[in-house]
């Protein structure tokens, strides 16, 4: 009997609850407020894997719940323009995520008023940046590095820095401030616009929402430590907020980064506005994830299995030369912290089983059931495209024994691969293979039955005793596969 994961969230309560605190944050101010959007505004996937029932698309469900109030402000750094800085998870760079994050905001009915260049220096690929933005209607200010930042508050404050800032003009209440990815100025643009409609004589306040840390879940709780390996690349460290425990006495949780600018921004608040609204960082969150968590066992579990995933992400790109050893022994500590260890995930011992028995690269799934399927090497498919197959044909009812795919629809995809594309490699890949699949449904029952199952794969755990191919990569996280690889090549 098929056992669904358990959900740990209560997302409609989410929706309800955060759209309801934001209200309120507005209410407090005034006339404006501004909304630093951390994280992700949709596809986040790391929160929906960590909180089961999490939906990907939340923050903009939420977001939507307030599209009368609300415009969105998307900022990015010209200098990431200019080294062409891409989104890991993606894999385009920021500059196109701009106009990606514009057109789908745009096409579900929210306002996108304008996109600021932070940082701003004139180069021919900024200059083509703006122009293609100003094609679409969008405008452009500019935002400039200021000296002395951010200790020197004096001069910040001053005609001389956020002074020199374009205004950005706005017309509602919400002024929410995102970014394609971190490091893209989108708290400087909150307080520079603080400064602004001050000497304006409007009311304007600031919050920010970012989904982690939860501060009000313990500092060492799974989903916290899961976060911290998921920034491991940031050098992020959840710690208790100090400020929060002198001002209330209540233990909340915050990250080093918002901790250690808390001072500087309280001195700019006092600055701007005669005296800070905050007494803490945890002061300045609207976050109300935690409030929503209805299975804590549900959870825990949800981010003990990523805290692994990440290690194993981990371990793979410091193999391919892509982070430092740093990185990994964080990602080991954190592991030992939340008590895990890979044998906790049980594809990769069954994975690594089938490697040993056949003597080539192989790969398992856990499907949701519990049940642990693999796939191998074979003169045809590589091993995580006989995986799919195999689970496809488990879904489908499909008796194992049953091709899918005739030899007569594979050959002549080897062959253009070998004698004209220039590879080595004959077997196919997993695109090649669903390709292939859909190609044989318009003629075979069980191909048209088991395409039909390929939604069932989402959220299902695979392990490959090898290193896959970028095109594997990137449909495994497609299907909505929660993938991890041994940290080895082929041979």
């Amino acid at each position: 009997m098929k056992m669904e994961s358990k959900i740990g969230f209560d997302n409609e309560k989410y929706l309800k609850m955060q759209s309801e605190h934001i209200r309120q944050r507005i209410a407090q101010f005034g006339d404006k407020l501004y909304l630093e959007f951390g994280g992700k505004l949709f596809d986040d996937y790391h929160a929906s894997r960590v909180l089961p029932g999490f939906k990907p698309d939340s923050k903009l469900q939420m977001l939507l719940q307030l599209k009368d109030e609300a415009e969105i402000v998307i900022v990015i750094n010209a200098g990431d323009i200019e080294k062409n800085k891409v989104r890991g998870d993606l894999g385009i760079t920021y500059d196109v995520d701009v106009i990606r994050l514009f057109n789908v905001f745009t096409r579900i009915g929210l306002y996108v008023s304008s996109v600021v260049l932070t940082r701003y220096e004139e180069s021919p690929a900024v200059a083509a940046f703006q122009n293609r933005l100003e094609s679409l209607g969008v405008k452009v200010y500019h935002h400039f590095s200021i000296k002395g930042y951010p200790s020197n508050i004096n001069h910040i404050i001053s005609e001389e820095g956020y002074g020199k800032n374009d205004y950005i003009e706005t017309s509602r209440r919400l002024v929410v401030i995102t970014a394609p990815g971190p490091g893209s100025g989108k708290m400087a643009t909150c307080l520079s616009q603080l400064y602004h409609e001050h000497e304006r004589g409007v009311n304007a306040g600031y919050a920010k929402f970012e989904t982690f840390p939860i501060w009000n879940l313990p500092l060492r709780h799974p989903v916290n430590i899961a976060y911290e390996a998921a920034t491991a690349d940031l050098n992020d460290v959840n710690m208790i907020d100090p400020f929060h425990l002198e001002a209330y006495g209540k233990t909340t949780v915050n990250y080093n980064r918002d901790v250690e600018i808390f001072p500087v921004l309280n001195a700019m608040f006092e600055k701007i506005l005669g005296e800070s609204p905050y007494k803490s960082p945890t002061d300045m969150g609207v976050n109300m994830a935690g409030n929503c968590i209805i299975d804590d066992e549900a959870v825990c579990k949800a981010a003990k299995d990523e805290i692994i995933r990440r290690y194993y992400v981990g371990m793979c790109d410091y193999r391919k030369g892509q982070i430092s050893e740093d990185e990994v022994m964080k990602l080991e500590l954190l592991m030992k912290q939340a008590n895990v260890t890979v044998d906790d995930r049980k594809v990769v011992s069954a994975a690594l089983e089938r490697e040993k028995e056949t003597g080539a690269p192989a790969a398992a799934m856990e499907l949701p059931d519990g049940t642990i399927l693999t796939g191998k090497t074979s003169n045809l498919l590589g091993a995580v495209s006989a995986l799919l197959l195999n689970a496809l044909k488990y879904f489908g009812g499909i008796p194992d024994d049953v091709l899918l795919m005739s030899p007569h629809v594979i050959e002549p995809i080897q062959n253009l691969k070998v004698k004209h594309l220039g590879n080595n490699n004959p077997r196919i890949h997993t695109d090649e293979t669903l390709l292939a699949l859909s190609i044989c449904a318009n003629t075979d029952e069980n191909a048209k039955k088991a395409m039909e199952q390929i939604e069932k794969l989402r959220g299902c755990e695979v392990h490959s005793t090898v290193i896959l191919s970028p095109v594997d990569e990137r449909i495994f996280k497609r299907l909505g596969i929660n993938l991890t690889c041994e940290p080895k090549y082929q041979a």
